[in-house]
């Protein structure tokens, strides 16, 4: 009978061992769930496929290293989350902004009302907005990105971003400040 090993557990025996059943045990666990994530910020399930299988093939390869200390936290989502929305991001830096807006359009056309994230998201790319993103520290946009466009809570963006809960809040004030100085 096999006894169910804690994120940290399986994580350390791929690192350590190159343990297969270790890693299937982990895709098995967080592959669905971070497809899902990822859908939610690309349509094309095609680039999501892609990016979930870069995501664990760079935990297999050990190109993404889990810090040992993060371990105690058990949070192996957060770390997986981190990885595949960098990778996602540039994938579709690679697309281009054609691309993207030739996807927004797409699914544009395939609903009767676009949601308010793919209204923003089409702003971020051709208006103001886009201008007022761009003038914002990488910092300040990371925040925004991780509560706004992936809709995670302070403490979730806290651990995505590895900064104090306090900074994630901190940072936010800061980018909505700016963004409505920049806007008004």
């Amino acid at each position: 009978m096999s006894e169910t090993r804690s994120d940290a557990e399986l994580l350390r025996a791929i690192a350590a061992d190159s343990d297969r059943r270790a890693f299937e045990e982990l895709y098995r666990r967080y592959a669905p769930w971070l497809t899902a994530r990822l859908r939610g910020r690309c349509a094309d399930a095609g680039v999501v496929d892609d990016v979930v299988q870069e995501t664990f093939l760079a935990v297999w390869r050990g190109k993404a290293r889990y810090r040992e200390e993060a371990a105690g936290t058990g949070d192996a989502a957060g770390w997986l989350w981190r990885i595949g929305s960098r990778r996602l991001v540039d994938a579709l830096r690679g697309d281009g902004a054609r691309g993207r807006l030739r996807q927004t359009l797409a699914r544009l056309r395939h609903r009767d009302e676009a949601s308010a994230e793919e209204r923003v998201l089409a702003g971020v790319e051709h208006g103001d907005l886009a201008g007022a993103l761009v003038r914002l520290s990488p910092e300040l946009r990371a925040v925004l990105q991780a509560t706004v466009i992936d809709g995670l809570t302070t403490r979730e963006a806290a651990v995505l971003l590895g900064i104090p809960a306090g900074t994630v809040k901190t940072r936010a004030m800061r980018a909505r400040k700016q963004l409505r100085e920049a806007l008004a």
